[in-house]
């Protein structure tokens, strides 16, 4: 493990057992004491999957004995470590929201919003012999033009900078962060704006009064509008569409700033290559896929790294 992936989650470490345990609610403890903490869980999920997001859990733990031992003295074994990442979703999820508030964009008036397959299987046997049957579901994805088995990842997340609109159009100049601040998972055959206005409404306070979202066409609708701009009191922009007269523009290339941000899920920390096989496990391995990316936005910040979702110091 090299120096930069040693600080980091040294780190991490030191914030999470400052300023995100002590304000997550008590829970009763049963049995012996945990040799391995909570914060020390969360900082050897990071480190999966910055070195190994596309392994299975017992290849990581077997990497983690051999060479990460010096800095987790106390890890379980595979069946161990699984159970505690699964009932650590509520941890995972509170670091997630605390990690995005504690950089600057928090304060950004804008959001980017979209979705990605996180496809759970390839051949038809799968789909029928899957615990995930029942659950997820075919769908298809237009930007590559094929059909896929599993959830669809929405994701609300933060760019860097501010926009300035002009009549009908979006200017922005500015980089493509990417820190998580709403995500979550849905069946593929649910519509996109019944999934994302479910987890709007459940993360309404992650949502500030006047806050723009920029989506795309796919999230058109009167009544989709009606509660972004009713209920959250925030503001709903996407490109305009064929049938319709012109409202906002098409926005250029602003709208590839989210498939870059996935395009760093599916490649770096392989947001598609999860290995899971059942509901828990999938919503484990994207939750710490999401919160491996926040920590390393959240340290390139207090670093001052010039790019501020490059992983690359930190995945050897």
């Amino acid at each position: 493990m090299n120096k930069n992936l040693n600080t980091l989650l040294t780190t991490l470490y030191v914030f999470v057992t400052d300023h995100v345990i002590p304000t997550m609610p008590a829970r009763p403890r049963r049995g012996r004491r945990q040799l391995l903490t909570d914060a020390e869980l969360l900082c050897l999920a990071v480190a999966q999957h910055l070195l190994h997001g596309d392994a299975s859990e017992s290849r990581w733990i077997r990497y983690a004995r051999t060479h990460l031992a010096g800095m987790f003295p106390h890890i379980p074994q595979q069946s161990g470590y699984n159970k505690r990442i699964r009932a650590a979703a509520p941890l995972v999820s509170h670091t997630l929201s605390v990690l995005a508030k504690d950089v600057p964009t928090w304060n950004d008036v804008l959001r980017l919003l979209d979705s990605t397959p996180v496809p759970c299987g390839q051949s038809r046997e799968t789909v029928k012999r899957s615990d995930l049957a029942g659950q997820a579901g075919y769908g298809y994805c237009a930007s590559h033009s094929r059909y896929f088995w599993g959830f669809r990842l929405y994701l609300v997340a933060t760019p860097e900078g501010m926009p300035v609109i002009w009549g009908f159009r979006l200017y922005l100049v500015a980089t493509p962060e990417g820190m998580p601040v709403i995500w979550g998972l849905a069946n593929p055959k649910i519509g996109e704006r019944e999934a994302i206005a479910t987890m709007l409404d459940a993360s309404s306070d992650l949502v500030a009064d006047g806050q723009v979202i920029l989506a795309d066409k796919g999230f058109a609708g009167k009544q989709f509008e009606a509660f972004i701009s009713g209920d959250l009191k925030a503001h709903l922009l996407r490109p305009d569409r064929k049938d319709e007269k012109p409202r906002f523009g098409d926005f250029g290339g602003i709208r590839q700033w989210v498939e870059s941000i996935f395009d760093t899920l599916k490649g770096q920390l392989g947001l598609e290559r999860h290995v899971a096989r059942t509901l828990e496990g999938v919503m484990a391995r994207v939750a710490c896929k999401l919160l491996a990316m926040a920590a390393g936005i959240w340290h390139n910040w207090k670093i001052g790294a010039p790019r501020k979702r490059s992983l690359v110091a930190y995945d050897h």
